[in-house]
C-alpha cells in the first residue's frame, strides 16, 4: 500500500449537462480535497455507462473518475473525494449545498 495515498487538492474536470457541473455553477473545472487510497475500477466504466451511470467527473487526464451520477435519478451523485473537508457553515460545499435543496424541493 505504499505510495498509493492521494492526498491534498487535485484538480476535476465536469462533463457538460450533468448535476455536478449544475451544482459548481457551470465551472469546467473544480478542485477538490482528497485522503485516500482508492480508485474507480476503469474496467467497469463501459458497462456501468450502459446502465445509466454517468462519469461526471474525472482527472484532466481522463484516468481517474472523481464523481459519478444516475442519469434518471433526482438527485445521485457520489463523489471520490471529501466535500467534507472543504465546507463551511456559511459556505457549504456545492454538492452539500445541492443535496439539501433537492430534499426541500422533494418535501414541499
Amino acid at each position: 500500500m505504499g505510495g498509493t495515498l492521494r492526498l491534498g487538492l487535485y484538480p476535476c474536470e465536469l462533463k457538460e449537462g450533468t448535476l455536478a457541473k449544475k451544482l459548481y455553477h457551470n465551472a469546467d473545472m473544480v478542485q477538490e480535497r482528497h485522503r485516500h487510497r482508492y480508485e474507480f475500477n476503469n474496467a467497469y466504466r463501459e458497462a456501468l455507462s450502459e446502465k445509466g451511470m454517468v462519469f461526471s467527473g474525472v482527472s484532466p487526464d481522463q484516468r481517474l473518475v472523481e464523481i459519478v451520477e444516475l442519469k434518471n435519478h433526482p438527485f445521485y451523485i457520489a463523489a471520490q473525494f471529501h466535500p467534507e473537508f472543504i465546507s463551511r457553515p456559511n459556505r457549504p460545499q456545492p454538492i452539500f449545498d445541492g443535496f439539501i435543496a433537492a430534499a426541500l424541493e422533494k418535501s414541499l
